[in-house]
């Protein structure tokens, strides 16, 4: 079992067939007002908790989700306990019955009838510059689940955007109850005190962001990259098309029950005890929208290090995963199998994962 906690949303994703910058004049900032005209729409599931949970589903494993619904929720309820009929659309060459059991626990999930579910509205440029706007709607409310009960059989855990008080608690019970956890504070990162922030990386397995988001947790907690991996094993940096950067400190120092460490470390560069490993893109044979490539990037990571993959091919098979999710537009209208997943691997990689 894997615990995923965050947000569960609806994504309206729009495109925008110019350039922001086109539209923005620097000089005129304080009194700012623009309006784009788009020329694609589509309302998706989202959210950071769903998109994760979905790819995890994907990748084999058993997500339960720890978030707060609004009382249209049923859609999306309906959209995860049909992932076994959704899965026989990308595999039409597998009989039924062989077709994997996906799976995506709802038991944890709280629906709040006087609120809608959490909607972000997300406009992309021809450049993938992104505006997002994110109402949270039902996700003001804190998850009810019975931690300590869903922690006994969890192999991991993250903390990904959702409830704020959630993300300053989750953190706490997990290291109470040994629960190897993945802190990813991502947007976030301004709402939340260099306190909590401190708090929620001491002693996290993981910590991932993109570099933008790594610069603000470093001001606003007043620790250095060296620093943060005084209190986190693993730095994860995104780069978007650039790739992504791993730095890990001694694992050992941060024993994880159930969670198998890397052996060997992998390919990587080493500087005064941090190895780090540079993780060149996968490939997408198109790129119709980047949205929720970063939480498919989560859940390769999160499948590669339960496999205690070496720390190289971790970032190579999360970059892979993350891969599919650009090519298709929306964040859970992709589909994928395992053995796909490692074609595709050694394709762009020259390598076998496994």
């Amino acid at each position: 079992m894997i615990l995923v906690s965050g947000s569960l949303a609806y994504d309206y994703i729009m495109d925008f067939p110019g350039y922001f910058r086109d539209h923005i004049l620097p000089e005129k900032l304080h009194v700012l007002s623009v309006s784009f005209l788009i020329d694609k729409m589509e309302r998706n599931f989202g959210g950071t908790a769903g998109n994760i949970a979905y790819n995890l589903a994907l990748l084999g494993e058993k997500p339960t989700i720890l978030a707060s619904v609004g009382k249209d929720f049923g859609d999306y309820r309906k959209w995860f306990q049909s992932l076994h009929r959704v899965a026989r659309g990308f595999m039409p060459r597998l009989a039924a019955h062989k077709v994997p059991r996906y799976e995506v626990d709802l038991s944890c999930v709280r629906q709040v009838q006087d609120l809608p579910t959490a909607g972000a509205y997300i406009m992309t440029d021809k450049s993938d510059n992104q505006i997002t706007a994110f109402y949270p709607g039902a996700m003001a409310n804190r998850v009810t689940c019975n931690v300590k009960r869903v922690a006994q059989g969890a192999k991991m855990a993250i903390v990904s955007p959702g409830n704020l008080e959630d993300m300053k608690t989750l953190p706490v019970l997990y290291k109470k109850y040994g629960v190897p956890y993945i802190y990813d504070p991502g947007q976030a990162i301004p709402a939340l005190s260099g306190k909590d922030l401190q708090q929620g990386v001491t002693g996290a397995r993981v910590f991932i962001s993109n570099d933008y988001e790594l610069a603000m947790v470093l001001k606003k907690t007043g620790l250095t990259e060296r620093g943060l991996l005084q209190k986190v094993s693993i730095l994860v940096t995104t780069l978007g098309d650039k790739g992504s950067i791993i730095k890990a400190s001694n694992p050992s120092r941060f024993p994880s029950p159930g969670l198998r460490l890397p052996s060997p470390l992998g390919r990587g560069q080493g500087d005064g005890g941090i190895m780090k490993f540079i993780i060149p893109p996968a490939k997408p044979k198109n790129t119709s929208d980047p949205t929720g490539a970063g939480d498919a990037y989560r859940a390769g990571l999160i499948k590669g290090l339960l496999l205690g993959l070496p720390y190289d091919k971790v970032g190579k098979l999360a970059s892979t995963v993350a891969v599919y999710t650009v090519e298709k537009y929306g964040t859970q209208t992709h589909g994928f199998t395992w053995r796909q997943v490692l074609l595709r691997y050694k394709t762009n990689y020259g390598e076998s994962l496994v």
